[in-house]
């Protein structure tokens, strides 16, 4: 390929950290590979053969029974996901040396690049994908081959190995997945690192998919490996039942923050407020404005304005629980509803996440690289409105007035600034909500 042509590889334009990672990974891929081979020849089971040949051609198989499917969550979802080729990718670990069980990777993850992520998905990312599968596989194996193989799946102590090892597999692939997904992000710190790790579904599905490796590599290993068969309907099954979470969650997600869009947030803080009417509960609402979000896009373009949403949006995550629910309205304008929240009727704890919020936004510092170099946008600012519930208003509509007439009222006090409850808004421009006594 000509010189200039590999300088013009998208590679080259990820972050410095980024690269870095994705380099020194895949080296330690080919050299862990390349060491275990020796040790990997008199290791090897007297079935080899036939074992790499019916992992990878299940893995195949699998991938081609869910082809529509697979394909579709690629459209649905760019961003890196769980492909559950993990089922045999673990139980090559659980049953061959790490040289032979890196050669079923490969194996799969050659057919799943042709079948499904070619022109989809960049060639850096799919060997990168690769290589942390083989160094998870990698491993794992260290971990089953500390006893004999033909033993792992009859004992006790046997079990304990294979949990380890699933731990193992599941700790290398997460920790170091996740790791490229923040630092391609605005945020690079622990928090963010912990929070995208710990993501609920997507580690539950991976510890899932680990698990029905474990088990057909049980059963290949104690009853032979045309075993591995039996495993391939509930795996069609579980492909197709990953698709439609993901429609689902797809269809209530904005795509350019990673939180609820206004409609789903809408449904869901409704649905809130009504559980806090019936439990005589109180709970907060803040509206929050990007200030000179404009200047921004027209200074360096919607591709960073993109980014500078996407770091707001993740410094108001950061700032609140866990069930707060957090939504984008649109251009750039967000809404939190915290419920539940404790002492005069909400007002102090929703000031106090503001507050924290605003001095959050105040500290991002986004960088995004370009042709010219990296873009660095800092000092930015937020304008946040809030309002208590019952107190500012009887039903989500009133207090989302409320909130946002606030919200206005600190862009007109300066900006970066809160202000908060009927207190901040002009005289006769809310209806007061009646207020009502709870037994």
């Amino acid at each position: 390929m000509p010189r200039r042509g590999v300088t013009r590889w998208a590679v080259w334009t990820l972050p410095a950290p980024v690269l870095a990672v994705l380099l020194v990974v895949e080296l330690l891929a080919a050299v862990t590979t390349a060491s275990s081979i020796p040790q990997g020849l008199t290791q090897l089971p007297h079935d080899w053969a036939l074992v790499m040949a019916v992992l990878i051609g299940a893995g195949i198989l699998s991938t081609e029974a869910s082809l529509g499917v697979e394909r579709m969550r690629h459209r649905s979802d760019e961003s890196p996901h769980i492909d559950l080729s993990s089922v045999w990718t673990f139980a090559a670990a659980a049953l061959l040396p790490g040289a032979a069980a890196s050669a079923v990777v490969l194996g799969i993850y050659a057919h799943l690049y042709a079948r499904v992520w070619r022109g989809g998905i960049p060639p850096h990312r799919a060997i990168f994908s690769t290589a942390t599968v083989v160094l998870a596989v990698q491993a794992a194996s260290a971990v089953t081959g500390l006893v004999d193989r033909d033993a792992l799946f009859k004992s006790f102590p046997g079990l304990a190995l294979v949990v380890a090892a699933v731990l193992a597999y599941a700790a290398v692939n997460m920790v170091l997945v996740v790791a490229v997904i923040v630092l391609s992000g605005p945020n690079r710190d622990l928090a963010t690192f912990l929070h995208v790790l710990t993501r609920g579904d997507e580690a539950v599905l991976e510890f899932a998919t680990l698990s029905m490796g474990a088990l057909a590599a049980g059963a290949m290993g104690a009853l032979g490996p045309a075993y591995a068969v039996l495993v391939l309907p509930p795996l069609i099954v579980l492909h197709r039942t990953v698709l439609v979470r993901q429609l689902e969650e797809a269809a209530s997600v904005d795509g350019k923050t990673g939180l609820l869009n206004a409609a789903a947030w809408h449904v869901r803080a409704a649905r809130a407020l009504r559980r806090a009417e019936r439990t005589a509960d109180h709970a907060g609402l803040l509206v929050l404005d990007l200030d000179h979000f404009k200047l921004v896009n027209d200074r360096y373009g919607h591709l960073v304005g993109d980014h500078v949403l996407a770091a707001v949006a993740a410094a108001v995550r950061a700032e609140v629980r866990d069930d707060d629910l957090v939504g984008r309205f649109g251009g750039e304008e967000f809404v939190v509803l915290l419920p539940s929240t404790d002492g005069d009727d909400g007002r102090i704890a929703a000031v106090t996440v503001a507050e924290r919020i605003r001095g959050r936004v105040a500290g991002i510092r986004v960088e995004v690289p370009d042709a010219d170099g990296t873009v660095v946008v800092d000092d930015l600012t937020v304008s946040i409105g809030g309002a208590s519930f019952p107190a500012d208003g009887a039903d989500l509509s009133q207090l989302l007035e409320v909130a946002d007439t606030a919200m206005y009222a600190a862009k007109r006090a300066g900006r970066n600034t809160v202000r908060m409850g009927l207190h901040a808004v002009p005289s006769g421009a809310v209806r007061p909500a009646p207020r009502r006594h709870h037994s």
